[in-house]
């Protein structure tokens, strides 16, 4: 019977092994990334699956339905997914020729914001319509990152030798600013200022304009942070969480708790105590808490090394738009996966105690409406991009045999 079986087992494990390393190195025969989409929907479903998890105590004592922010949280991937079908629809150019007008959206959902917007614990960041709530800020850098990469084609000449091309954006990105600032998000432009950096020297802008740009960013958030009482607690929060454990640091502390807890293999799924409402935010901004607990280190560092993937694949599918001359392509691929990244990167800091508190979402995992439905329009442009990228190359191939 072992004769049989290592053999078999064997087979196994290489067929196993030869349909991953298919995978992973790209099939320009194929009309879109597998890998990619394969590991997006795998980021989905796992959630769903720690969104259910995290939020059934909270959810049960509020709404004495332990399902609903699970529910709450499918109508919106449902949504977003939705989207992502028709933006896997509308070619690129689209993006490209409709920049200024998504811009010019973008600023005006920032302004009806704090007109007309919901305020909650003391941040107005909400429109509601109707039965559905939009955080303004979300499609806002969406639109901002279109407008970027646009802005970097019609003008990646005068961006790389004339420190004038170099501040029109950073002009642009200072009004969004202010705006965030004022509901108050200071979450949001961080992450625009880093993803505006990285694309800006992506795209060949001298190195003292990017130290200098970096130098003067830090400086006005160390500002911003200094003049502000609650952010300030927050830093003081994230140096020393232990000095006020139920006070300020109270939310950092339950979160380290949550991964001493989680030790290897974690406490299975379903048994984090943290979530019992000890953890605020448990199934929104520190959900990775809650999968460390569960699922321990062996689970963070899956869910981490598909972010990862995921990140990488992107970056690479901006890597060869830019080979095929494709440029708004690929400085529209590289802002997408620099955004997800960075945010995925902070999100990930602030739970493990590594950077201050911030409001932000871990991409595709934590239950957030807006911000679901946006990274999932982000993640099928990406496809999009990735889709034109390989008509392209099929198009050349073809037009060379003829020729």
């Amino acid at each position: 019977m072992n004769t049989v079986a290592k053999p078999l087992a064997l087979s196994f494990w290489q067929q196993s092994w030869h349909s991953l390393t298919q995978l992973w190195h790209t099939d320009e025969s194929a009309a879109y990334d597998k890998l990619f989409l394969t590991i997006l929907m795998l980021i989905l479903a796992i959630g769903v699956v720690m969104v259910t998890s995290a939020s059934m105590p909270v959810a049960e004592r509020i709404f004495n339905n332990p399902l609903h922010f699970t529910i709450r949280h499918l109508v919106y991937l449902g949504i977003g997914l939705t989207m992502a079908v028709l933006v896997l629809r509308v070619p690129v150019s689209w993006w490209h020729h409709g920049n200024m007008w998504l811009l010019l959206l973008g600023i005006l959902l920032l302004v009806a914001v704090l007109l007309f917007g919901k305020n909650v614990n003391g941040s107005t960041r909400w429109l509601s319509l109707g039965p559905v709530g939009l955080q303004a800020a979300e499609p806002a850098k969406l639109f901002f990152f279109v407008y970027l990469a646009s802005y970097l084609v019609r003008r990646h000449e005068e961006v790389r030798d004339n420190l004038k091309g170099f501040i029109k954006p950073l002009v642009v990105l200072f009004l969004f600013a202010v705006l965030l600032l004022m509901q108050p998000d200071l979450g949001t432009v961080i992450v625009m200022f880093a993803t505006a950096v990285a694309l800006l020297f992506l795209a060949g802008a001298k190195i003292g304009q990017f130290i200098g740009l970096i130098a003067t960013g830090a400086m006005a958030i160390g500002v911003l942070i200094v003049y502000s009482e609650y952010r300030w607690k927050r830093v003081t929060a994230f140096l020393d969480p232990w000095a006020d454990p139920f006070g300020s640091g109270y939310q950092l502390t339950q979160s380290l708790m949550a991964f001493g807890r989680g030790g290897w293999f974690g406490q299975g799924l379903g048994n984090s105590i943290q979530k019992l409402e000890y953890l605020p935010e448990a199934h929104t901004d520190f959900i990775l808490a809650v999968i460390a607990e569960e699922t321990g280190f062996v689970g963070i560092a899956f869910l981490l090394g598909l972010l990862f993937t995921l990140v990488y694949r992107a970056l690479q599918i901006g890597q060869r738009a830019l080979e095929k001359n494709l440029s708004f392509h690929g400085f529209m691929a590289y802002a997408l996966a620099i955004w997800i990244g960075f945010q995925a990167a902070v999100n990930i800091g602030v739970a493990t105690g590594a950077l201050p508190t911030k409001g932000l979402t871990l991409p595709f995992v934590s239950s957030g409406g807006s911000s679901l439905v946006i990274m999932l329009i982000a993640a099928a442009l990406l496809l999009r991009i990735d889709f034109e990228v390989r008509l392209k190359g099929t198009q050349a191939l073809s037009g060379g045999k003829h020729g």
